[in-house]
């Protein structure tokens, strides 16, 4: 691999941090400004809710694709590309007159997001020797942490002061100078393979995930035994058996099978989604359990969850210093601490024992999140380093969709209050996932 020079690095590494931040960012922080979106745009329902749904479902759908063809036509390129449309779309979400020009931007975000996530790691890979390169992708998750644990309260603090144009102001001029040190950043691709993309691969392989992602945030309205749920599952089990079937017969898959014949990569990816869809269910429900009995209004529950997710912003950076060899032990453990933090917030019985339980759970799922990227990095080649992160991204993202849907019901009658015992169950539910990955990662093989 090609010497990098360190002022080539340090680019890359700024416009990968900016990247990750403006995309997790968006993610998380455009909730609360839904209200506002409906009253100047005059829309409700079903409408609304495509201004997260569009942007989450072509980001899912676009993950694996996106980071073979970093690896295959240059990450650089398509790093700046997936940035500069992040940044234009953020623009035009910003200036939208009507809600189906801000459904089409927030797609058009969507697509930036899938092309930067993925090869922005990738490229990182391949920039930093194997001794730096965990503390780079560690600060690089690190501030896609910070956006994450803090974007519900910065969306409803820019909406409540400012407006919810605001949110995406935000993004356009960190998205466009990421753009600019992206073009400058370190250049790499696979170069064991032609710069040819597979086509049928690639259709079927974004058709299964879309479908999947269609059908885990369409399900709870349509009913997961409806015909249109159980139609859409069957589309999903046909595009994955004719991707499949391409693949074998591809002489350059864009998944090679040999991927999921990595165990390491799998085992650590199937951990990293029980994470995620844990951290899913952690941003949601935390918030509400610490209103509890104290009558504490939203916006104080908000500015209180700031400890719990300054620690999980803190955890990727703490995340990069852990040695490789050391990882899966680490996010064992960290899965394991987050389990007995979700389900010691429900059941602590002062305020500051809550807030402590859930600093605890934030810092442990944050670490564990991070591992995951970083070990799946690790446990694949550098040039296949897009392919891999494009998959795993893929999967733990489809993970956070389930977590959102398992979430829906505590959204409580008509807007009302949600029980104790509900939210208790839901995160002793989520801290039982996190302890079966904690398992799944002790049991692994010797020698890995």
């Amino acid at each position: 691999m090609r010497e990098v020079g360190p002022a080539a690095r340090r680019r890359s590494l700024a416009a990968v941090s900016s990247g990750v931040f403006c995309v997790q960012l968006d993610a998380f922080a455009l909730n609360p400004a839904l209200p506002g979106i409906g009253r100047e745009l005059h829309a409700t329902g079903a409408g609304l809710s495509w201004v997260v749904s569009g942007y989450l479902l072509v980001a899912g759908a676009l993950m694996p694709g996106a980071g073979r063809l970093g690896d295959l036509l240059g990450r650089r390129m398509v790093l700046t590309v997936g940035l500069m449309v992040f940044g234009v779309a953020s623009l035009v979400c910003a200036l939208a007159p009507s809600l189906p020009v801000l459904v089409a931007a927030r797609v058009a975000q969507g697509a930036g997001g899938a092309l930067t996530m993925p090869v922005g790691l990738a490229l990182l890979t391949n920039a930093y020797p194997p001794g730096a390169r965990g503390r780079a992708l560690g600060w690089a998750l690190g501030a896609g942490g910070m956006a994450t644990a803090c974007g519900p309260f910065v969306g409803g603090v820019l909406t409540g002061a400012l407006s919810w144009r605001a949110v995406f102001w935000v993004n356009v001029p960190v998205a466009l100078m990421a753009a600019v040190w992206a073009a400058r950043a370190a250049d790499s691709r696979d170069t064991t393979a032609p710069r040819s993309v597979d086509g049928k691969g690639l259709v079927t392989l974004t058709a299964a995930v879309a479908g999947l992602a269609v059908l885990l945030d369409r399900g709870p309205v349509w009913g997961w035994c409806s015909g249109r749920a159980v139609l859409t599952l069957a589309l999903v089990t046909v595009a994955l058996l004719v991707f499949v079937r391409c693949e074998r017969a591809a002489a350059h898959p864009l998944v090679g099978p040999g991927l999921f014949r990595n165990r390491p990569f799998v085992v650590l990816t199937a951990a990293g989604a029980v994470a995620n869809a844990a951290t899913v269910v952690f941003l949601f429900v935390v918030p509400l359990a610490l209103q509890g009995p104290w009558g504490l209004s939203a916006a104080v529950a908000g500015a209180v969850f700031l400890a719990p997710a300054t620690a999980m912003a803190l955890a990727g950076p703490v995340a990069g210093r852990i040695p490789g060899a050391g990882a899966v032990r680490a996010m064992a453990w960290c899965l394991g601490l987050g389990a007995a933090g979700l389900c010691a917030v429900p059941v602590a019985p002062a305020l500051p024992g809550r807030i402590a339980a859930a600093t605890l759970c934030g810092a442990a799922l944050g670490v564990a999140n991070a591992l995951t990227l970083i070990a799946t990095q690790a446990a694949v080649a550098p040039e296949r380093a897009g392919e891999a992160s494009g998959v795993t991204k893929t999967v733990i993202t489809v993970a956070a969709g389930l977590g959102v849907s398992l979430c829906g019901p505590l959204s409580g009658p008509h807007g009302g209050p949600v029980s104790a015992s509900a939210l208790g169950g839901a995160l002793t539910g989520a801290g039982l996932c996190c302890l079966t990955g904690a398992l799944l990662l002790g049991l692994r093989p010797r020698g890995w």
